[in-house]
């Protein structure tokens, strides 16, 4: 099974969640392609099999999308793809010290789903303000529910 990783990040951090996830869907003899900016052309396929994304959302300013992942976000939001064959997992990364905490996690998956994608795992949210170890706990999420799905 490949997935497609996609990382809205700002400073960084949430990279590291995303290569954590990486690693361990390789050591579940998985394929994945990260995509630290992705763009719609590089995610898209114009194929009837599904589409496994997982999305690694960071929260940013006043509830924005980080800016590694907003041109893609918009494109989504303007072209209004068919979403049918993606079945996705959400990661929202926040501080609950923010009133916006995990908002642009929200956004995305209100759009995917909008947009006909189905959700294969609940949505996780790692708040960065009291999380110890946010990649031990994005595997341990992954490990949840990945044996759900493969194949």
């Amino acid at each position: 099974m490949h997935f497609h990783i996609l990382v809205g990040t700002t400073s960084g951090n949430t990279e590291y969640l995303a290569d954590a996830l990486n690693e361990r869907l390789t050591a579940l003899g998985h394929s994945a392609t990260l995509h630290d900016q992705p763009t719609p052309k590089e995610v898209f396929t114009n194929s009837d099999e599904p589409s496994y994304w997982l999305m690694c959302i960071a929260t940013h300013g006043a509830g924005e999308y980080a800016e590694s992942i907003v041109s893609f976000m918009e494109a989504l939001a303007t072209e209004k793809p068919d979403l049918q064959q993606v079945q996705a997992a959400i990661i929202a990364v926040g501080d609950s010290s923010y009133d916006t905490f995990c908002k642009a996690g929200d956004d995305a998956e209100a759009l995917i789903l909008e947009l006909n994608a189905r959700l294969i795992a609940p949505t996780l949210q790692i708040d960065m303000f009291n999380e110890l170890d946010p990649e031990g706990s994005a595997v341990q999420w992954l490990d949840q529910w990945i044996s759900q799905i493969s194949e």
